[in-house]
């Protein structure tokens, strides 16, 4: 495990897997607050010292434009973060909310994306370094990224969407390279509850087989691609 120390702001809402699939992926010391519950990482300190090397958001049921008040709370935490050149990485929900935090536009999607994805690469960014132009990602998300940040840049999508950018330091991605096959059966089993035809759901639970899930392990490599990144600014 490397001597970084990350903090993970876990976005989801309830009793989740959130935290269990970023321990299991992200080789560096995780601590987790669960912003839903008013867990907070502690603000940067008046010389702009901060606990932490880096942050990275997860993914959430709710969406982005929902303006509560612990969002509130977090947007103001990673624009203080970002002055300090602090690395940020943000995953589906935490993509979203990172873009519009920053000047980008996040809206409502006509159907939801939902399953093993193609997603194409834009760019030679040191997140996606060793990456080949075209990989598979697990996808599940109903809003999108539909305008960038000022300034940032556009590193990965595909017929659906923004898939990832930057922004200096700061990062997002909206397909999910934490998902174990357990949690990709778990996550799409629970999409009827919210409206998504038996009929799609059924197809991604049929296509979701150890050999077809194995085809994302490149993915992972953006959780230590980001640690070199951390590394670099410290």
């Amino acid at each position: 495990m490397s001597d970084l120390d990350i903090a993970l702001c876990d976005a989801s809402i309830g009793d989740t897997p959130a935290e269990r699939n970023f321990r299991r992926e992200v080789d560096a010391s995780l601590t987790a607050f669960k912003l839903s519950a008013d867990e907070q990482p502690p603000w940067p300190t008046a010389d702009g010292e901060w606990a932490y090397d880096a942050a990275i958001i997860t993914g959430s049921q709710t969406a982005v434009y929902n303006h509560e008040t612990w969002m509130e709370t977090l947007a103001e935490l990673l624009r203080d973060l970002h002055e300090l050149d602090i690395p940020l990485l943000g995953v589906c929900w935490g993509h979203q909310f990172i873009a519009q935090t920053f000047g980008g536009c996040v809206s409502a999607m006509d159907e939801y994306e939902l399953g093993y994805q193609q997603i194409e690469r834009y760019d030679s960014s040191l997140l996606f370094a060793d990456f080949p132009a075209e990989f598979i990602a697990f996808e599940t998300h109903s809003d999108e990224v539909v305008r960038l940040p000022p300034n940032a840049t556009e590193l990965a999508g595909n017929n659906r969407s923004c898939q990832a950018f930057s922004l200096g330091t700061a990062y997002g991605v909206q397909f999910h390279p934490e998902y174990d096959l357990r949690t990709v059966k778990m996550v799409t089993d629970g999409k009827r509850e919210e409206g998504v035809s038996e009929s799609v759901v059924e197809t991604v639970l049929t296509s979701a087989t150890p050999s077809r899930h194995a085809k994302t392990q490149t993915v992972k490599r953006v959780f230590e691609n980001f640690l070199s990144i951390v590394g670099q600014h410290q």
